[in-house]
């Protein structure tokens, strides 16, 4: 009797584990795709910031350290290693705070602010923005989903023995809060 009690205690421990393994896969899965989204987003802004920084250059040749700064960053951006999620959100929120001072520029140079090529860029760009916005919070509610998993029961139990993996959210960080201070 007490074999068939220890029996059913291990085969009910193997179905929790199963059941447990399935859900950290499905979670890491699921988080994975919503990356996919924010990174083809972010490569299709990365093919546009080149052209952005010319056009800005035409009008503001003396903001030689702004561009340099938003190139900078974006091959930083560029330069993450596939699959490091939680790098290349730090990196994209630098990228995020240099580009403004890029827009901050326009204010000071009216004829920028009316150049055709410049506002196709702007919203081009801002079409972007709000792709990511919105891939960002489907990502971080999936994140969400998987570390919620992986911090309660019964996930907490079996997290390091089936390589639970934890991810960042994407948020933005104290630099990219702050107003941008451009100065001539």
């Amino acid at each position: 009797m007490i074999g068939y009690i220890v029996l059913g205690v291990i085969v009910l421990l193997v179905f929790l584990m199963v059941s447990v393994f399935n859900n950290f896969a499905k979670n890491r899965n699921v988080v994975k795709d919503a990356w996919g989204n924010i990174d083809v987003a972010l490569k299709r802004r990365y093919d546009l910031i080149p052209n952005l920084v010319e056009t800005v250059k035409g009008y503001a040749t003396h903001e030689k350290e702004t561009f340099e700064k938003v190139i900078q960053a974006r091959n930083a951006a560029m330069q993450v290693p596939d699959g490091n999620i939680n790098a290349q959100i730090k990196a994209e929120n630098q990228l995020q705070q240099t580009l403004r001072s890029i827009f901050a520029l326009s204010e000071a140079y009216p004829d920028l602010k009316a150049n055709a090529s410049f506002l196709d860029l702007q919203n081009k760009l801002n079409e972007i923005e709000e792709n990511l916005e919105r891939s960002r919070r489907y990502y971080n509610g999936t994140v969400r989903e998987n570390n919620t998993y992986g911090e309660s029961l019964p996930g907490a139990l079996f997290a390091s023995m089936l390589k639970y993996q934890h991810f960042d959210f994407f948020e933005a960080d104290a630099a990219s809060r702050e107003n941008v201070k451009v100065s001539f």
